[in-house]
C-alpha cells in the first residue's frame, strides 16, 4: 500500500475525526461555511477534482464520463453565482452508478428533500431551487483558478463528518503525519482515561498534561 492508500484505511478503520484531523495539522485544514447535509455520516477518501464555471454545470457532467470511482467527489464552484451545483440526478449517479464514497461542494444543491429522503453522505454550503444552466462553457476563461483548484484539491485526502470537512493536503500525506494522526488517537484515549477513569479535571489532563509524570515510584500516573 503507498503511504496515501495506509493513511486513508487508518483514519476509516479508526473513524479519526475531522476535528481530530484539524488538530494534526495545526488547528487548520477545514473547508469554510460547508456542512454536513445529513447528520450521522462518516467519510474519507482522496479527492477528486471537479469544477463549474458560468453557472453551468457542464463541465462536472463532461468530466464525471472518465473512470471515477471510490473517490471523494470535491465539485468547486467558481462561477455559479448562488446556483445550486447539482441536484438529485448527478447525485445518484456519482455515489451509487459511479460508485463514488461521498460528494463535497462549496456550492449548493438542489432536490434538497431527495437528497435528505436518500441520506446521501453529501457536504456543502446550502441548499437552493435554483440549478445551474447546462450550456457549454469556455473553460479557457477560468483556466487559472481551475489550475489553483486542481492543483490543491485533486489527490489530497478528505475528512468528513458532522463537524465539517478537513482536506489533508497533498504535502502532508507522508510518514511523519501519519506519525501524528496516530499519536492523536494515543493521546485522545489517555484523555479520556484520564476523565472518564481517574476523575481528572480537564484542566490537569489537557492543560497540565499530568499524565506524563511519574508517581512516587517511578510509574506512569
Amino acid at each position: 500500500m503507498t503511504i496515501k492508500e495506509k493513511m486513508i484505511d487508518y483514519i476509516r478503520r479508526n473513524r479519526v475525526s475531522a476535528t481530530e484531523i484539524a488538530d494534526c495539522l495545526g488547528k487548520r485544514g477545514a473547508l469554510s461555511g460547508i456542512g454536513a447535509l445529513n447528520p450521522g455520516h462518516f467519510e474519507a477518501g482522496e479527492i477528486h477534482y471537479l469544477f463549474a464555471v458560468e453557472e453551468s454545470n457542464w463541465t462536472v457532467h463532461e468530466d464525471l464520463q472518465g473512470e471515477v470511482t471510490d473517490k471523494i467527489i470535491f465539485i468547486d464552484g467558481i462561477d455559479v453565482a448562488g446556483r445550486a451545483i447539482i441536484g438529485d440526478l448527478v447525485a445518484k449517479y456519482i455515489l451509487f452508478y459511479k460508485e463514488n464514497r461521498a460528494i463535497v461542494t462549496n456550492g449548493k444543491m438542489r432536490d434538497a428533500h431527495t437528497l435528505v429522503k436518500e441520506n446521501y453522505p453529501i457536504w456543502c454550503s446550502g441548499v437552493s431551487p435554483v440549478g445551474c444552466f447546462n450550456r457549454a462553457v469556455n473553460r479557457e476563461a477560468f483556466q487559472e483558478e481551475i489550475r489553483k483548484g486542481r492543483e490543491f484539491y485533486h489527490g489530497a485526502i478528505a475528512v468528513c463528518d458532522d463537524s465539517g470537512v478537513v482536506v489533508i493536503p497533498k504535502e502532508e500525506i507522508t510518514e511523519e503525519f501519519f506519525d501524528a494522526i496516530r499519536a492523536m488517537e494515543e493521546q485522545e484515549d489517555i484523555w479520556y482515561d484520564c476523565i472518564d477513569r481517574r476523575k481528572w479535571s480537564t484542566f490537569r489532563t489537557v492543560c497540565l498534561k499530568d499524565y506524563r509524570k511519574d508517581d512516587d515510584r517511578g510509574r506512569p500516573l
